[in-house]
């Protein structure tokens, strides 16, 4: 019996760092780099004394860095159609604020369903000064199959008021369209304007 098949039938679960997860993320990002943003807090210890997820960097995928966390896989998330997926927020260059954004926010996934196309006002929270970004879209960015389970990578984008605004009067997935058509997808720049601010 394979390694997958029998911990398939003991009923437990692959976390991020197994051989097979890996060679998945591998495929979808690439090589990540050798800096692993630790959390202070180990995520086992949990969100109320200051806990966080580790955070995997990514330079090779495109053309920026992609942060991925790394302790949502194997955990009992609230069931979505994302199967069992981490969460990743991408930027231009080297940032902290989305990497301790989603570090937090993992916590988030085990009690809250999330689905592509939902938004999420940060209500000041994690806001940089002047920044333009007031919310969050989430986009089913990759999802793939192991030992018959489906796992994922769960995009955060952050837009802006009006950009939440528009999504919920014409849905979470037409935005997620329009930000690919305005090239912003998936980069989350604080320093952006809105993509409706020329359209009358």
């Amino acid at each position: 019996m394979g390694i997958l098949s029998f911990l398939k039938a003991q009923g437990q679960e692959l976390d991020f760092y197994h051989e097979s997860i890996q060679n998945e993320i591998f495929q979808i990002l690439n090589k990540s780099s050798d800096t692993v943003l630790h959390s202070p807090v180990p995520f086992e210890l949990g969100f109320d004394v200051g806990g966080g997820s580790d955070i995997y960097v990514y330079e090779n995928h495109f053309s920026g860095i992609a942060y991925l966390t790394s302790d949502l896989t194997g955990k009992k998330q609230m069931k979505s159609s994302n199967g069992n997926y981490e969460l990743m927020i991408c930027h231009k260059s080297t940032d902290t604020w989305g990497s301790n954004l989603i570090s937090k926010l993992a916590y988030y996934t085990l009690e809250s369903r999330l689905e592509s196309g939902q938004t999420m006002d940060l209500g000041g929270n994690f806001l940089k000064e002047k920044s333009q970004i007031k919310a969050l879209i989430f986009d089913k960015y990759a999802s793939f199959k192991v030992g018959g389970k489906k796992y994922g990578i769960l995009l955060l984008i952050g837009i802006t008021k009006d950009e939440l605004d528009w999504a919920k009067n014409n849905g979470g997935q037409k935005l997620i369209e329009k930000l690919k058509e305005k090239k912003v997808y998936p980069i989350t720049d604080l320093n952006r304007t809105s993509i409706f601010k020329n359209i009358p």
